[in-house]
């Protein structure tokens, strides 16, 4: 049996979640990145095709606090509050949840919870 590339799995779902979900201004997409050593986080409007506000891992203000933690759904978690701030203070409160076909648990999970404990609405 032939199997699939996970690389090829995970774009097949992320078109088949990009054709269901759409950020507007009031109501951005949060979209999700994780790399190997790294996540990023991403509010756009899909309307205007702009970058709302971002963070992740490499930014100044969250590479100092998770230098400290070993695990990566903290450091996710973090990354989810981190964003969350940036988009009340851009008015947001309301956001679309965009995992790019990844599976909604682990990383993915913290990332989320962390931005809703910070307030943002799902």
């Amino acid at each position: 049996m032939i199997k699939k590339s996970t690389k090829v799995q995970r774009a097949k779902v992320k078109r088949r979640i990009r054709k269901k979900i759409f950020g507007t201004l009031e109501c951005p997409r949060l979209t999700i990145y994780r790399s190997l050593h790294h996540v990023y986080a991403q509010l756009i409007d899909d309307a205007q095709s702009h970058v709302i506000a971002a963070t992740s891992t490499l930014s100044p203000e969250v590479r100092d606090e998770v230098k400290s933690l070993k695990s990566k759904k903290e450091i996710a978690k973090r990354v989810g509050a981190a964003i969350a701030q940036k988009a009340l203070k851009n008015n947001v409160k309301k956001v679309v949840f965009d995992r790019s076909g990844y599976a909604y648990h682990g990383i993915v999970k913290s990332l989320a919870d962390g931005a809703r404990e910070a307030g943002l609405k799902f």
